[in-house]
């Protein structure tokens, strides 16, 4: 037969001793007392919250999950202390589950009354106060997604400042070279149009062209040349065509030289034409050249820009369903892509990736926004300088994905609060203090995983551990 608390007895509780006889009377009748020996979880958080839970003996202990670890916020042994379900007249979803733990540190007795019948009696006893509390809260859960929603925007703001950034780089050269392209063909065929209606027979024509086919044929597996050695070859080809009369000699000899034609092939060409006709037949075999740089340069440009457009896709999960296997070094390196613009020449990225591990059921768009954070927060803490580490491995049946950098580190008055909402160490307007709380929720909340750090000066490092499972059933 279980034990309960008579109405004189809940009196002499804080929590209901401003309630009426009829009022205790009613909550005798559906409160009952249990006892719990020491060590022993009394909820755990994520549970469904059924219960108010209202100290009578004993000390507990209320923890919440942070950083990979159980962190206690309350630690009392004060006769009417309550935890639980104390939410119960929330009609919200937030209100259905307990948002901590509590564990009974000693032996405790606790009086229990159902979240149902707590939840009513709120309800029908303070109507106003209910109605003041429910706006509060809800209010309270908008605010904090409207800042944590103005994160993600402010966040995919910065990845897109830095795409176009990243994107204007090689649009600007395609349309450069485009442009150089048209002149160059407009010369091209000036000088076409001379030796054909110069004296030039048709076997000489045919052995310009041969030479102009194999100089833009070969081009790409030519030995790269250093500063110096371009220098030497182009002062070479320059003093050659000078001392044959080719006009505008030092204009000449670039593209030829970036071709791989040197003085030897220039005297065949020499030998193959009237003398008169020289400087044409040489013209052409330059803007020829030139021409299928420029022609690379717009692939190279093109290629680079396609890569760009890919990586924001990946990026953005475009076409996708939330919930897909997936392999993380896809989503890592779209993001690293995405953030190119802030690292910079003085930040090196090593790349330690386990290309073995096996494809997760994950939310690639939101692991996505975890990369982007903590990657972004590991360059700001090296302020430009330093080393970024990213790493894959197998850690069970989780994945890990770790994000290190050659920071400061972080202090310890600081690590204590790292994941707490709103709590941030950058200037006002630098960040709202949501990053790593988003990070958090999405990682640990919403796919069921486990996020931790380590830090020491020179050394910190933000470990995501995923289930291969996958995220729990939403």
């Amino acid at each position: 037969m279980s034990e309960r608390l008579g109405p004189d007895a809940l009196r002499e509780l804080f929590l209901f001793e401003k309630l009426s006889d009829g009022q205790l009377a009613w909550l005798a009748e559906r409160g009952e007392v249990r006892s719990y020996p020491a060590g022993v979880t009394v909820y755990a958080a994520g549970e469904p919250a059924t219960t108010l839970f209202v100290l009578l003996e004993g000390t507990l202990s209320m923890t919440v999950r942070a950083g990979g670890a159980e962190v206690e916020t309350v630690r009392t042994d004060h006769r009417g202390a309550y935890a639980g379900a104390f939410f119960a007249y929330l009609d919200v979803p937030g209100a259905r589950s307990y948002t901590g733990s509590v564990r009974a540190v000693t032996g405790c007795r606790f009086w229990e009354l159902p979240a149902a019948d707590f939840g009513w009696a709120m309800r029908e006893w303070f109507p106003m106060a209910t109605h003041m509390l429910s706006g509060f809260a809800i209010q309270g859960q908008a605010t904090q997604e409207l800042v944590s929603t103005r994160e993600r925007l402010v966040a995919l703001g910065a990845v897109t400042a830095g795409l176009t950034h990243e994107l204007n780089n090689p649009a600007t050269a395609a349309a450069r070279a485009t442009a150089t392209l048209h002149r160059r063909l407009e010369g091209l065929w000036d000088e076409l149009a001379a030796l054909t209606r110069g004296e030039l027979a048709a076997g000489q024509l045919a052995a310009l062209v041969d030479l102009v086919r194999e100089a833009t044929g070969r081009r790409g597996a030519l030995p790269p040349l250093s500063p110096l050695q371009v220098s030497d070859r182009e002062d070479e080809l320059g003093g050659w065509l000078e001392e044959h009369g080719v006009a505008d000699a030092w204009d000449l000899a670039p593209p030829l030289v970036a071709a791989g034609i040197d003085a030897d092939r220039l005297g065949q060409v020499a030998a193959g034409v009237p003398a008169e006709l020289l400087p044409r037949a040489v013209g052409t075999l330059a803007a020829a050249c030139e021409t299928e740089s420029l022609l690379d340069e717009v692939v190279e440009a093109t290629g680079r820009i396609g890569k760009l457009v890919g990586a924001a896709k990946q990026y953005t999960q475009m076409d996708r369903s939330p919930l897909q296997h997936l392999d993380v070094h896809d989503g890592l390196e779209a993001t690293l892509t995405m953030l190119g613009h802030k690292l910079g020449e003085g930040i090196q990225v090593v790349r330690d990736y386990d290309r073995s591990l096996p494809k997760l059921p994950a939310y690639e768009g939101e692991l996505n926004q975890v990369w982007t954070n903590l990657i972004d927060n590991a360059v700001d803490a090296m302020d430009g300088r330093g080393t970024l580490t990213v790493r894959t491995r197998r850690d069970g049946d989780r994945v890990l994905v770790e994000i290190g950098d050659t920071g400061p580190g972080i202090p310890d008055a600081v690590a204590a609060h790292i994941f707490e909402p709103f709590y941030t160490t950058k200037p006002v307007g630098k960040g709202t203090g949501l990053g790593l709380d988003i990070c958090w929720r999405i990682v640990v909340q919403r796919h069921g995983g486990d996020l931790t750090f380590t830090s020491t000066p020179g050394d910190t490092r933000f470990q995501v551990l995923l289930p291969t499972a996958g995220p729990p059933m939403q």
